[in-house]
């Protein structure tokens, strides 16, 4: 693999991983998520379409054809998630240390590296 490639997986992994590893606290109710999205208004269709919206762009973000879909509803999705920790539940969300906050952060700043990368992909 070229070092562009590497790079280039790395950066689909990072966000795919972080959506797939919340989506197991969305689907199960966890105390945190519930919290969550009571405070948001949210609770439980939120909760639960927001978790079906992350794991399909988790999945258009894994397959290399749909990278830059996947990406660029990432970019939504995430900026939706930082707006919400920044207007309505704080960075610190019942003593994370701010863990949620910097997990949106990362995954829209990779969301946002692909969707760069892939620009020539999107047909408009």
């Amino acid at each position: 693999m070229k070092t562009k490639s590497i790079l280039h997986f790395i950066l689909r992994l990072i966000p795919a991983i972080i959506l797939l590893q919340t989506l197991f606290y969305k689907f199960s109710a966890a105390p945190e998520s519930v919290y969550i999205f009571e405070t948001l208004g949210l609770e439980p269709y939120g909760r639960i379409g927001l978790g079906i919206a992350e794991l399909i762009i988790a999945i258009l973000i894994l397959v290399p054809k749909t990278t830059w879909l996947g990406a660029l509803m990432g970019v939504g999705i995430m900026g939706g998630a930082i707006a919400s920790h920044l207007f309505k539940l704080g960075i610190v969300v019942q003593n994370d240390g701010g863990t949620l906050f910097i997990l949106a952060v990362v995954t829209l700043l990779a969301c946002m590296a692909l969707v760069w990368l892939n620009k020539n992909k999107i047909p408009f």
